[in-house]
C-alpha cells in the first residue's frame, strides 16, 4: 500500500540549533508517511543538517507566512505540514493520524492540540474555541493555529497560500476565512498531541504593533462593510486591555494607524454572508 506523502515546510532563522535538531528528531520518527522535508532558511542559510533534509534559503527574513510560501511549492506530497523549528511531534504516529483526519474531501486543515513540553499551561491563542475549556472538544472550527498545522495542498493553492505581507501574526485568521468562504472545512483534533514552548505572545518587541496593524488589515481583506467597525472596535479596545503600559498602547494606536492608512495587501475581497453564519454557528462569528 502506497504511504501519503506529506511536504513538510520547517522555518528557521539558525538561532535555535538544539531546538532545530529536536524537532529533527520528532520527523525522522514518524510512521506510515513519506516525507519531503525542507528546511527553508529565514535570512540563514542551513548548515549540518541530516542528509534526508533539503535546505534552501533566503538572503532576508521573509517572516513566517512568506517563509512558508516559499516553501511550499518545492515541497511535493497531497498534504502539506507547517512546523516550527521550536516544535516536537512526540509520537511517531502523528502526522499519519493528522492525514486519515482529511478523510473527507471538503477538510482543508487539520491542527492538533498543543502542549508545552515542560507542563505549562496551553496559551489561550492555541486553542481555536471561543473558550478554553473546550480545548479538548474535536470538530469543526473557524480558526487554526498556524505554527504546527497540516493543509490539503489544494485547498492552500486554491486560496493562494498564506498573506505574506502579514509576516508575523493573524496569518491563520486570514487564511481561515478565505477557506472557509471557499467551501472548505477547518478540523481540530484534540487527540492529537504536538509540543510547542508556551511563549508569550508579547515577548518580541515589534508584537502590539504588529498585531493590531495585522489585525486592520485583515479585517479591511476580509470582513464585508456593516460588520467592520464593530471588528475593528472588539479588537482595537481588547488588544488596549492586553497592552497594560503606556509604551505598549503607543504601538497598539500606531499599528492600527498605519493598519487603516496603507493599502490592505492584497486588497479587498470580503467573505460572504453566508460564510460570516457558517462561522457564527461554529461559535466564532467574525467579530472576535
Amino acid at each position: 500500500m502506497t504511504k501519503p506523502t506529506v511536504g513538510v515546510v520547517l522555518l528557521s532563522m539558525g538561532n535555535r540549533p538544539e531546538e532545530l535538531a529536536h524537532a529533527l528528531e520528532g520527523l525522522a520518527q514518524q510512521r506510515d508517511v513519506e516525507l519531503d522535508v525542507l528546511l527553508l532558511g529565514n535570512g540563514w542559510v542551513p548548515e549540518g543538517v541530516p542528509d534526508w533534509v533539503r535546505t534552501e534559503h533566503s538572503a532576508e527574513n521573509l517572516g513566517c507566512p512568506g517563509g512558508r510560501n516559499a516553501g511550499a511549492p518545492m515541497t511535493r506530497g497531497e498534504f502539506l505540514f507547517f512546523y516550527d523549528d521550536d516544535g516536537y511531534l512526540p509520537d511517531p504516529n502523528t502526522l499519519s493520524e493528522m492525514v486519515k483526519r482529511f478523510a473527507y474531501d471538503d477538510v482543508a486543515v487539520v491542527q492538533g492540540r498543543g502542549v508545552d513540553p515542560t507542563g505549562k499551561p496551553s496559551p489561550r491563542r492555541w486553542v481555536p474555541r471561543l473558550r478554553k475549556s473546550a480545548e479538548l472538544r474535536a470538530g469543526d472550527v473557524a480558526v487554526f493555529w498556524e505554527a504546527m498545522a497540516m493543509f490539503r495542498r489544494s485547498a492552500f493553492d486554491e486560496v493562494g497560500g498564506w498573506c505574506g505581507e502579514l509576516f508575523f501574526g493573524h496569518e491563520g485568521t486570514d487564511i481561515a476565512m478565505r477557506l472557509i468562504d471557499r467551501g472548505w472545512r477547518i478540523r481540530y483534533e484534540p487527540d492529537i498531541v504536538v509540543q510547542h514552548p508556551a511563549t508569550p505572545a508579547g515577548r518580541h518587541s515589534h508584537h502590539f504593533f504588529t498585531t493590531m496593524r495585522n489585525r486592520v488589515w485583515v479585517a479591511r481583506r476580509n470582513i464585508p462593510g456593516p460588520l467592520l467597525p464593530l471588528y475593528l472596535g472588539i479588537w482595537l479596545g481588547a488588544t488596549l486591555v492586553r497592552a497594560r503600559n503606556a509604551d505598549a498602547v503607543r504601538h497598539v494606536l500606531r499599528g492600527f494607524r498605519e493598519g487603516w492608512a496603507t493599502r490592505a495587501p492584497g486588497g479587498r475581497h470580503p467573505i460572504s454572508w453566508s460564510t460570516v453564519v457558517r462561522m457564527a454557528k461554529l461559535g466564532r462569528p467574525p467579530l472576535w
